[in-house]
């Protein structure tokens, strides 16, 4: 299972209800979640087959910015 991370500014509990419909709807996402303590909001969208393109609009669409998390190694 796939495991990407997105900043994002999504900061609190009403914030997370308002994007939930948003991200219900992506196909092939079996668990998200957003660390408010995180500065930077992080998004975890976890899944076998969802489309990261799907998941920026689910996202701007309930009225977030969104941008993916770089990794380094």
């Amino acid at each position: 299972m796939a495991t990407k991370k997105y900043k994002t500014n999504i900061n609190c509990g009403n914030c997370v209800k308002a994007v939930t419909g948003f991200l219900s709807d992506v196909p092939g996402i079996d668990h998200w979640e957003v660390d408010t303590d995180n500065p930077d909001k992080i998004l975890s969208v976890s899944g076998s087959d969802f489309d990261e393109a799907a998941v920026v609009e689910a996202v701007e669409d309930a009225g977030f910015d969104i941008r993916p998390v770089e990794v380094t190694n």
